[in-house]
């Protein structure tokens, strides 16, 4: 960990504040290539180092300029706040239990310390109401203004309160006395209740509902949101809402720009396989021979995930655009291939011989495309800086997906057309069958 006092040349660390009750340390890192720590590893250890600082309501730790959102956040909803709030403790005790997940913090930021007053019977007898009581209060200690006039450019008002000597401390409202109707003058204490509190800094509303956000980090080393996240939807919170009737629950941050991202990539990925299709029925004049050509897509998207477990990379919604851009790269070598062999059994050529022989032609320009794709998304894979780092799993999807899917293309493409053809050849032979057998009948 870096001497926060006396920092290493690879950070530049500064400070700064958003409010009175806030502060916040950001360290600036040099570029990937000029150092050997990440800055996942740094925050980390950053975090072990600090530990629990008594008194902090929040101290999150974040390593990432770009974000889609907290990795974990849920929204609670309950009809009744004690209870909403017994949830969230409950929630983030449970959250706990989690390898790798961090940072567990709530947006309920209770308020300043305050004094609750209550009505009893007695003063309900006597006439006196909650708005008696609060303007009463506060004209006696904030006051109450009698006149205003003007003193040049200034707007002077005059206020009516209680000396300062009589209004210091919480004893003074002890000793308040209330007027009455019919005026007399009552001890406050013999009318109200009196309880130290602490008020809401915010209220936070959900279909006019109170509502308790949960958020926390998780260290992608260790564990893997989407699942902790599925875990949470399918087991604790339904357990949750059997034992509080009465709760709702939804998830924001992250999780929920991916379900909309997916959610929109998926009818778009549709929209495209759909295109491709026909663009391949128009040009082959088939609806099967497209089918062949697009049978390595399949193997791409597999080989996609493949190069992510060999770089060490998690799935993320980048590397599903890799894996849309990539459906429309690995039918290219099919394409060439099944083109070649049309125009070569039009020349009378037997279909063994134009599969093999074409295949052999086509094998050096599909290679030759393959790796020069797969060698030029090569330096951005291996990129260390910051401004491309989040570009490299998309990199992945495409390089290792058009790999995989040209290994698959020159051995199952062939395959294929060879299986349809005898498939052809087949039905022709029971078709010309049933109607020699129909002519003799």
């Amino acid at each position: 960990m870096p001497d926060i006092k006396h920092p290493r040349p690879e950070a530049i660390i500064e400070g700064g504040t958003g409010g009175a009750h806030l502060a916040e340390v950001n360290v600036e890192l040099l570029e990937g290539e000029r150092r050997k720590v990440s800055s996942t590893e740094l925050v980390n250890r950053w975090r072990q180092a600090v530990g629990d600082i008594p008194g902090v309501s929040s101290l999150t730790f974040t390593s990432s300029l770009f974000t889609t959102g907290e990795a974990i956040n849920i929204e609670l909803t309950h009809h009744t706040f004690e209870t909403l709030l017994l949830i969230t403790n409950r929630m983030k005790e449970l959250l706990a239990q989690y390898q790798g997940v961090s940072d567990i913090t709530d947006d309920f930021e209770p308020g300043k310390t305050e004094l609750k007053l209550t009505l009893k019977e007695q003063g309900r007898l006597l006439g006196v109401t909650l708005s008696d009581l609060a303007r009463q209060i506060r004209y006696g200690f904030y006051g109450q203004e009698v006149q205003r006039f003007q003193r040049g450019r200034e707007d002077i008002r005059v206020m009516v309160r209680y000396p300062e000597a009589q209004r210091r401390s919480l004893a003074d409202i002890n000793g308040l006395r209330l007027h009455l109707a019919q005026g007399r003058k009552v001890p406050l204490s013999q009318v109200a209740n009196i309880r130290e509190g602490r008020g809401y800094a915010a209220i936070n509303r959900l279909d006019r509902h109170r509502v308790v956000t949960i958020t926390a980090d998780v260290d992608e080393a260790v564990g893997n949101a989407n699942e902790i996240n599925q875990d949470l939807l399918s087991r604790v919170l339904p357990q949750m809402q059997n034992e509080f009737p009465g709760l709702t629950f939804s998830f924001g941050g992250r999780q929920k720009e991916q379900a909309e991202s997916f959610a929109g990539l998926r009818l778009n990925f549709i929209i495209a396989l759909l295109a491709i299709f026909a663009l391949l029925a128009v040009q082959f004049r088939s609806y099967i021979q497209p089918a062949i050509v697009m049978s390595a897509i399949p193997f791409g998207l597999v080989g996609a995930v493949i190069g992510h477990i060999l770089m060490g990379f998690n799935l993320s919604l980048l590397s599903l655009f890799g894996l849309v851009a990539l459906a429309g790269i690995v039918v290219n070598d099919s394409l060439i291939l099944i083109d070649l062999i049309n125009r070569e059994r039009k020349e009378g050529v037997p279909l063994k011989k134009v599969v093999i022989d074409s295949t052999a032609r086509r094998f050096r320009p599909i290679i030759l495309t393959t790796l020069t794709t797969f060698f030029g998304l090569t330096p951005m894979i291996m990129e260390k800086s910051l401004q491309a780092r989040f570009l490299i799993p998309m990199a992945v999807s495409l390089g290792f997906g058009v790999m995989f899917a040209t290994a698959i293309t020159l051995l199952l493409v062939p395959s294929l057309y060879l299986i349809l053809e005898d498939m052809r050849a087949m039905n022709e032979k029971i078709i010309t069958k049933v109607k020699i057998f129909l002519r003799a009948s």
